[in-house]
């Protein structure tokens, strides 16, 4: 596990109509396209990207932001839905004057980043999706997990705040393998328990099989090839489902951004880079490839 990342000061911006949520904002060479980094479920920006922000501000404006719920995110009543999430990160695009940008989505990140294009196609130069999926819920083991979280929310929420978090931190030690310093798990406990479950469930109902293949931009998918949290074959017809999309392999299972990022971020460097040839291009499609990270 990476020790504590030395990072700039983030900042709370005010997205009108919705509340104040937190971002870094890096400033890339002059000219170079704008980035916004979408994380995983119960990560935060700085948790699942802090490892590839050098990197990639070589090249690009790269703004993380903490979805709602997770880390310092936006706080709202209202449930969690993936689309609101989308929204979000428009408004974000506009808190900072960002006309047009590229979403990278890792994981749960994946279904907003492609619901940022399905909902506000002008806004989106192309689209890079990390280790995720057109739908999470195929094999027998998921519909029974999902379906098992309707209970567990109402269970968490009549469950006292301190009792909550204890809850998800040992949820997160069952699933998460290898160490994980105390600098990580603050960051997981900057969660909200209860929309933690919601985005989980919210997670569980997402497909984009219906409008998938419409996708018009440069598109990259990296496919994490140990992944078993989310299946490479889904990586896979994911990327297969997007009209020219490139694969980039990662060497890495599920939480290969956050416990090698070593081996991950050069292969995400390569697909952004990928995607802004192309945009530059003219975001002509391309016949698919693949590449492969050490």
């Amino acid at each position: 596990m990476t020790l504590v990342p030395s990072l700039p000061p983030g900042e709370r911006i005010e997205l009108p109509g919705r509340g104040p949520t937190f971002v870094r904002d890096f400033a890339g060479p002059p000219g170079a396209p704008a980035v916004i980094l979408l994380h995983g479920l119960m990560a935060t920006a700085d948790l699942n990207w802090s490892g590839s922000y050098a990197a990639l501000r070589g090249h690009v404006r790269v703004v993380a932001v903490d979805l709602r719920g997770h880390g310092q995110g936006l706080r709202s009543r209202r449930r969690f839905r993936l689309a609101d999430c989308a929204d979000d990160a428009v408004a974000v695009a506009d808190a900072l004057g960002l006309r047009t940008f590229v979403p990278v989505g890792y994981s749960m990140g994946g279904p907003i980043a492609q619901l940022v294009w399905h909902r506000h196609p002008t806004r989106v130069d192309g689209l890079v999706l990390c280790a995720t999926s057109r739908n999470f819920r195929g094999h027998p083991r998921d519909r029974f997990m999902f379906g098992s979280l309707a209970a567990a929310n109402i269970m968490v929420r009549l469950t006292p705040a301190a009792v909550q978090r204890q809850v998800v931190a040992r949820t997160l030690a069952h699933r998460m393998e290898g160490p994980w310093n105390e600098w990580a798990w603050s960051e997981f406990r900057r969660n909200d328990p209860v929309k933690m479950i919601e985005a989980a469930q919210a997670l569980g109902r997402y497909s984009s099989h219906g409008w998938i293949n419409e996708v018009d931009v440069p598109t990259a998918v990296v496919v994490a090839t140990h992944d078993r949290l989310v299946p490479t074959r889904r990586q896979r017809k994911l990327a297969a489902s997007v009209p020219g999309a490139t694969v980039h392999e990662v060497k890495g299972d599920h939480a290969v951004a956050v416990r090698n990022p070593s081996v991950f971020v050069p292969v995400l460097v390569d697909a952004c880079l990928d995607v802004i040839g192309r945009m530059r291009a003219g975001g002509e499609h391309e016949p698919a490839r693949s590449t492969s990270g050490s």
